[in-house]
């Protein structure tokens, strides 16, 4: 990981909706802009169709890699008209922002009760709200499913329940699977409502998509693994594939570019699940240490097991507990306390962190920079590999992260 953050609170995460007010932070980035005044590089005038006034899009990118969002703020570096088609901006929304009135943001997300990825999400999300309403003023909302996993019906209706009540002006979401959105996010451009999407590959009429390309991930951690093996002389024939859930988009594409790369370099490795027949291990903790115990149980010979999400660091510890340290290896991505503490103990190859932080702090600043100048945000995300000789950085920018 490559973040550090500021403390903010998180807030309650219980309910549906938590509301955020924004802090004295504004204030102090306001005065950055004011100061600022005089310096007009990267200032961008607003166009026809969306907000009136001047935007200082260079002092927001500075005040972004200030707080560790790198990759949000080389998106606002590359910032352009885009493709938004025959997208009109609602005449209220585009009223309320040219008056200097605070625009209504929300931002959906898949959970707010998993284990790790929620408490990430939060505070990604909270992290960027001064700097976006530095640019343009806005009352933020984030709304998820308080469940353990994903809950599209109940996802969609509550963005549903505020779409309704004309409570939306722009609109984030990080879907639960790649098409299960398309049309609430087509029902909202048709309203005059800016949409992004974040963290899943999405196929919908949002004016960009902030996250991942899977295929090109999978081919990444296999380089990964590769490179671990040759540097510690380690031969590797039998690979393993795996996830929370498994039949995802997303989960397909990392394991498909991981085999079909590991494949590419060792063209005898055998594997025990294949991207189409991949071996579930579920999100909930427990479920994914007696899968992966099981699993080694029947195939002790393996050498490396994949995870497409989160669980490698409890396949690291089916691996110790199978006393398999050094035989078998576990590898994943995102970052935890037990990816890095497997890491540590030579279980875990390496995690590789998407910066979930930082897809949940994208929409903010996107909806912000759309409304104030009419220019789009493109994704700029890129995956940051975390292994032994950055581990202990990650785990204190970790800390940071979450006020630990």
């Amino acid at each position: 990981m490559q973040c550090a953050w500021r403390d903010n609170p998180i807030g309650d995460l219980k309910g549906d909706t938590v509301e955020h007010e924004r802090s004295l932070g504004v204030l102090l980035i306001s005065a950055l802009l004011v100061a600022a005044g005089s310096v007009q590089a990267g200032a961008t005038t607003v166009p026809d169709g969306t907000a009136g006034g001047e935007a200082d899009l260079a002092t927001a990118a500075a005040g972004l890699r200030d707080i560790g969002f790198d990759q949000i703020a080389d998106s606002v570096d590359a910032a352009d008209p885009g493709d938004v088609g025959s997208f009109e901006l609602a005449g209220s929304i585009a009223d309320k922002v040219a008056a200097g009135e605070a625009f209504n943001y929300v931002f959906s997300y898949q959970s707010s009760a998993i284990a790790n990825f929620s408490d990430q999400y939060a505070a990604g999300y909270e992290g960027t709200l001064d700097v976006a309403a530095s640019i343009a003023p806005m009352n933020p909302t984030s709304i998820a499913p308080a469940v353990p996993g994903t809950d599209v019906p109940q996802q969609i209706a509550q963005i549903e329940a505020l779409l309704n009540t004309e409570q939306i002006d722009c609109l984030t979401i990080e879907p639960a699977d790649s098409n299960s959105f398309t049309d609430i996010v087509q029902r909202a451009v048709d309203a005059g409502i800016p949409v992004f999407t974040v963290g899943v590959t999405s196929n919908g009429a949002e004016f960009s998509n902030f996250t991942q390309i899977p295929l090109e991930e999978g081919a990444t951690v296999a380089d990964g693994v590769l490179a671990y093996a040759e540097a510690n002389d380690i031969d590797l024939s039998v690979f393993t594939v795996s996830g929370g859930d498994p039949s995802q988009f997303w989960a397909q594409g990392r394991m498909e570019g991981f085999q079909t790369r590991i494949l590419e370099e060792i063209p005898d490795a055998e594997f025990i699940n294949t991207f189409d027949n991949a071996l579930t291990a579920p999100y909930d903790p427990a479920g994914a240490l007696d899968a992966y115990k099981a699993f080694l149980a029947g195939n002790p010979e393996v050498n490396v097991i994949m995870n497409a999400d989160i669980g490698a660091e409890h396949a690291a510890t089916a691996i110790a507990d199978a006393d398999l340290i050094g035989e078998a290896f576990s590898v994943g991505w995102n970052v935890a306390p037990g990816s890095l503490d497997a890491i540590e103990a030579g279980t875990q190859i390496a995690t590789y962190d998407q910066e979930w932080s930082q897809q949940a702090g994208f929409g903010a600043i996107a909806c912000a920079v759309y409304l104030a100048t009419g220019l789009v945000m493109p994704n700029t995300q890129h995956l940051t590999e975390v292994n032994i000789s950055n581990a202990a950085e990650a785990r204190a920018e970790l800390e940071e992260i979450l006020g630990d």
